[in-house]
Formats: C-alpha cells, structure tokens, sequence
C-alpha cells in the first residue's frame, strides 16, 4: 500500500520532533522535508499546503524506536497515517475514503490495514521502556 496507517505505541505518544528539538532545528528538518517533495505530498502526490511526519521504526527485540526519516505529507494524507486521532475527531469517514482512493482499494482491505495496524500497536504496547534513536538527525550536524 502506498498509504499506511501507523499507530505509535502508547508509550511513545506526546513524544514527537517537534516537541523535543529545539524550534530552529525542527524548522530545519521539516523545511528539508518539504524541499525533498517538492511542494508535493510524499504519498498521493497532491500539491498544496505540506505537514511534516516522522516516521519510526520499532526494534521490538531491543525496545527502540528508530527516527527513519521525516516525510511531507498533504493534510489528508496525515490524517489516515494517524486515525485514531483522526477518528476521535470526526474525521474517520473522510480518512478512510482517501485511504482507498489511494491505495486503490476497497472498504474491507480498509478495515484489514486497520486491523493490522492495531494487531502491532497492542503488541509493542506490551514494551513499556522504549529507547529512542534519533540517529537519522546526525545529518543536520546534530
């Protein structure tokens, strides 16, 4: 699928770039984000106003949540990537329609994305100390 749906672990919510780097730095990674895309979505391609995203992955043998890279996103986009905040609110119905007009795909690929996605959060939800690496930042000279 083109079009993901990531949920982070419970443990690693509130805890985003944006809040953790200091307000020039995060300029700095999202501007580089936005100049890789082109003024385009990262995803679907739309053109138009971008929203920075983080993307991790989770080293659930050795508890770490990796930063992988920050992408552009368009703000539809972003709202299927994050659904549960999407959902709560009001917004699921739309999200879930761009997930398939992106993906090409039906309601029930839908719903098994969406099932799948809460299958792994639960289960990295079960690792309560999660180390952070922020490696992929080094390329700024940090």
């Amino acid at each position: 699928m083109k079009l993901e749906i990531e949920l982070v672990p419970d443990g690693c919510w509130y805890s985003n770039l944006r809040s953790i780097l200091p307000p020039k730095l995060w300029d700095v990674v999202r501007r580089d984000a936005y100049a890789r895309a082109k003024g385009r979505c990262m995803v679907c391609g739309a053109a138009g106003r971008l929203e920075a995203h983080e993307r991790w992955s989770y080293d659930e043998e050795r508890h770490i949540q990796k930063l992988e890279t920050v992408v552009a996103l368009c703000h539809a986009c972003h709202s299927v990537v994050h659904i549960a905040r999407t959902q709560l609110t009001g917004g699921g119905d739309e999200a879930m329609e761009h997930f398939m007009r992106v993906n090409g795909c039906t309601q029930s690929e839908f719903h098994a994305a969406l099932a799948e996605a809460n299958r792994l959060q639960q289960r990295r939800n079960r690792i309560d100390d999660w180390q952070t690496d922020v490696g992929w930042l080094a390329r700024f000279g940090k």
